[in-house]
């Protein structure tokens, strides 16, 4: 029965989440695009997401469903963000944590009639030229925008090996943006790849997020952009598999 009710629970929440993208995207952010212009309409459009998704995630702990176990979080500015990927909401949770962030969009986003809106004003599509994607990147890291990259790409189950795409770090080396990883762990399987929605166990859920050591561009000697890419890639992989 405990597993039932919160199994109707999460399906409740993501109904909610579908009906308030809905409005955010044809109503709220329209209207918040006649007041703002330019650089003000992007700094108000991710603060009010940065604000809803933040509220939204509450609803998770309010419900009973999660907890967040927070350790180190500090805000930050102009950093490139990297997190380990267990749930389905961990965006959600970052954004909620880290005001003015960004974050990368895939392109099946981009046709989503529920985040398109949204992805259009607060999200760097990764469906662009290269070097249109590195400048978008830059401007908004000088901008003092946070940039966060999930850089395995997908979710990743307990026990799987990390495999890390080489795109932070190619964006730290053309930015010169300190690296912060950031490790999300889940003591249950919740909204995890290969699992039911609605399994949402019979118990809190602990969701153990660390900040850890920024990662410097200066730490490494390495000249070769190929080989530096190598060497920050694996620094992340290793911070990410060290004990919190």
């Amino acid at each position: 029965m405990i597993r039932f009710i919160r199994g109707f629970f999460v399906v409740m929440l993501f109904v909610i989440f579908g009906l308030g993208s809905l409005i955010l995207s044809f109503i709220l952010l329209p209207a918040g695009g006649i007041f703002f212009k330019g650089e003000k309409k992007r700094e108000f459009f991710s603060h009010i997401i940065h604000k809803l998704w933040h509220g939204y995630t509450q609803l998770f702990v309010i419900f009973g469903l999660i907890k967040l176990d927070l350790r180190n979080i500090e805000q930050a500015q102009g950093k490139i963000i990297v997190s380990t990927h267990p749930s389905f909401i961990d965006i959600l949770i970052l954004i909620g944590l880290y005001d003015n962030s960004l974050c990368l969009a895939k392109k099946e986003i981009l046709n989503n009639i529920f985040m398109k809106n949204i992805v259009k004003n607060v999200y760097i599509p990764n469906n662009v030229e290269l070097d249109e994607f590195k400048e978008i990147c830059k401007e908004a890291l000088n901008d003092g925008y946070n940039i966060i990259i999930f850089p395995t790409g997908t979710r990743t189950a307990a026990g799987e090996d990390l495999k890390i795409h080489k795109g932070a770090a190619a964006l730290q080396i053309d930015t010169g943006a300190d690296i912060i990883p950031v490790k999300i762990e889940c003591d249950y399987p919740f909204l995890q790849k290969n699992r039911p929605v609605y399994d949402a166990g019979v118990r809190v859920i602990t969701y153990k997020i660390t900040q850890l050591a920024p990662i410097k561009l200066s730490e490494f000697s390495e000249k070769s952009e190929i080989k530096l890419r190598k060497e920050i890639s694996d620094r992340i992989k290793s911070d990410f598999m060290c004990e919190t």
